[in-house]
């Protein structure tokens, strides 16, 4: 099925030239489905490249998903057209009365500050606050991943003695999740940031769940019960992505190291191999399929109500469930039992 956006946005000619389906929403306005609104935050300084990115990742389920391009209200783009965000974005005041059935929140170039030197970092926590009752699910990506798990979890952010660039190899600790169903042992996911969080406050929470680990203990992963998910790295990057960033980081005399395990032989001459793209293509998939698909209302109204009623249950500890306008489970005791537990009732 299609990914419905905005006419005119420069991702439908690079998505149309992979061959993957697009519908412009003129067209999707005039069919009689209900398609899956997802959200994306685009936090990045390039809004373009990072648009196609996500939307590529979106588009390989037969879910419809009508993506909203969404800003913060309080910060000025410096790098993107006040031009292209008014004819192609929302600010978050403008979706602030919506819901959706999910949204994700890029990462930023934002590490090597504190979170409160961060110029709509109020905004942020009133945005994190707001997907708790107008979003079924939620996606954090790099710096909102550590944003996310501190403000909404105290989860301390830790900084690298140096950056963390490159592809590392993260160890699947929870095949029976259904966003990691189907991968392997071992996923590959590029990185690109100057801090980590605290693992001792993750294992101290017991609503936070690590799903992928590297070998030095890195978290690439973090579910939580209420449905959140906290990726620390960039699976949405391009295979130039990292070489585009290593470049720019030489080109300001900032000394970078070379990329781990990115070029061949470690050999920044060589062009780089993509080596992560089916592990992002799945975990994706399997986000909009059982995270938002499976468990978001039919009345998008009804988020709150569906949302509170997740948190009930999972203070009940509830094994079976009749799903009504008043009782449905825990994300994450729901899906680990795949569904075969419940019926619905209207």
């Amino acid at each position: 099925m299609p990914i419905n956006i905005p006419d005119g946005l420069p991702a439908i000619s690079a998505l149309e030239s992979e061959n993957i389906f697009v519908m412009s929403e003129s067209r999707a306005q005039s069919q009689d489905i209900r398609p899956m609104k997802i959200a994306v935050l685009n936090l990045m300084p390039t809004k373009i490249e990072t648009e196609i990115q996500f939307m590529r990742l979106l588009s390989n389920t037969p879910l419809q998903v009508d993506v909203t391009l969404v800003v913060p209200s309080t910060h000025e783009s410096k790098n993107t057209s006040k031009d292209y965000l008014t004819r192609f974005y929302k600010r978050f005041s403008e979706i602030e009365g919506e819901n959706f059935d999910g949204m994700i929140v890029t990462g930023a170039p934002l590490e090597n500050k504190d979170f409160e030197q961060v110029d709509f970092w109020d905004e942020m926590r009133r945005i994190m606050d707001w997907t708790k009752d107008h979003v079924t699910t939620t996606v954090y990506v790099c710096w909102a991943a550590l944003a996310g798990l501190n403000y909404l979890y105290g989860v301390g952010k830790v900084m690298f003695p140096s950056k963390k660039s490159g592809i590392f190899q993260y160890r699947n600790l929870m095949h029976s999740d259904p966003l990691m169903r189907g991968l392997d042992d071992i996923i590959r996911m590029p990185q690109s940031r100057y801090a980590t969080v605290d693992k001792d406050d993750l294992g101290r929470n017991p609503h936070l769940h690590v799903a992928a680990v590297d070998y030095e203990g890195d978290p690439g992963i973090v579910i939580s019960d209420g449905g959140e998910i906290f990726i620390t790295g960039h699976l949405e990057y391009d295979v130039n992505t990292l070489a585009y960033e290593y470049q720019r980081d030489t080109d300001r005399g900032l000394d970078p190291n070379v990329p781990t395990a990115y070029f061949p032989e470690d050999d920044p001459r060589f062009d780089p191999v993509l080596t992560w793209r089916s592990y992002a293509t799945l975990i994706f998939s399997n986000w909009l399929n059982y995270y938002v698909y499976q468990l978001t209302p039919y009345d998008l109204k009804d988020v709150r109500k569906r949302r509170r009623a997740i948190c009930h249950c999972l203070r009940l500890n509830v094994q079976h469930w009749t799903l009504d306008e008043t009782m449905v489970p825990s994300f994450h005791s729901l899906i680990s039992i795949g569904f075969s537990s419940f019926t619905y009732s209207r």
